[in-house]
C-alpha cells in the first residue's frame, strides 16, 4: 500500500510560458490528462516532502486564453495558483492585474505566487525593481527560468509550506525534470538574488506601475 497522497487543484495561467514550465516535471508530463470540454490539460506534478507525498494537480489551459479569456470552469475548485509572466516582454507583466483579478473572483484567499519567467535571457524588459504587483497584493514571487530549471521548485514548495500549514516543510527529493536546455550561470543567480532584495526593501511607486 502506498501513502495517501495529499493532492490540490493548482490553478496555472499567464502569459509566460506555462506550458513550458510545468512540462519540465517528467512524471507530469508523462501521467498528464486531457479535459476536452474545457480544453485544458492536468499536470499531476508530485513531490516527496518532510510530511508525506504532495501531489498538485496543475491545471494548464494549452493555450486557451488565446480564444478570449478562461472559463470558470477553469478556475473553479482551485486551492491554489501560479500567475505567470515574461520577464523579455512587458505586455505579459501588465496582464498579471487581469489574471488575478479573475483568479481571485472565482477562488477567494488562496495562496497564489507571482512568477517571473526568462529570467536567463540577457535582454531583459521587465526590470526586478519595476515588479511590484505582488507587494500590492500581498502574493509571494520568485524569478524563474523554466528552460534551465532555475529555481522550478520553489513556487511548489511555498506553496506546499501554506496548504500543509508548516513553514518547516521540506522536499526530501528532488523531482525529475528535463534536462536544462539553457544555463544560469551563478554570477547571473547572484545578481538575480541581489535585486529581488533591494527591490523588497523600495518604496512602493504611487502610481500603478507607471515606470513599465
Amino acid at each position: 500500500m502506498s501513502d495517501p497522497v495529499a493532492a490540490f487543484k493548482l490553478v496555472l495561467c499567464g502569459d509566460g510560458g506555462t506550458t513550458t514550465f510545468v512540462k519540465r516535471h517528467l512524471t507530469g508530463e508523462f501521467e498528464k490528462k486531457y479535459i476536452a470540454t474545457l480544453g485544458v490539460e492536468v499536470h499531476p506534478l508530485v513531490f516527496h516532502t518532510s510530511h508525506g507525498t504532495l501531489c498538485f494537480n496543475v491545471w494548464d489551459t494549452a493555450g486557451q486564453e488565446k480564444f478570449g479569456g478562461l472559463r470558470d470552469g477553469y478556475y473553479i475548485q482551485g486551492q491554489c495558483g501560479i500567475i505567470m509572466f515574461d520577464v523579455t516582454s512587458r505586455i505579459t507583466y501588465k496582464n498579471v492585474p487581469n489574471w488575478h483579478r479573475d483568479l481571485e473572483r472565482v477562488c477567494e484567499n488562496i495562496p497564489i505566487v507571482l512568477c517571473g519567467n526568462k529570467v536567463d535571457v540577457k535582454e531583459r524588459k521587465v526590470k526586478t525593481a519595476n515588479v511590484t504587483f505582488h507587494r500590492k497584493k500581498n502574493l509571494q514571487y520568485f524569478e524563474i527560468s523554466a528552460k534551465s530549471n532555475y529555481n522550478f521548485e520553489k513556487p511548489f514548495l511555498w506553496l506546499a509550506r501554506k496548504l500543509v500549514g508548516n513553514q518547516g516543510l521540506e522536499f526530501v527529493a528532488a523531482p525529475a525534470l528535463a534536462p536544462p536546455e539553457v544555463q544560469v550561470d551563478d554570477e547571473t543567480k547572484a545578481k538575480i538574488e541581489a535585486d529581488l532584495e533591494l527591490a523588497a526593501n523600495a518604496p512602493l511607486p504611487d502610481e500603478d506601475d507607471a515606470d513599465l
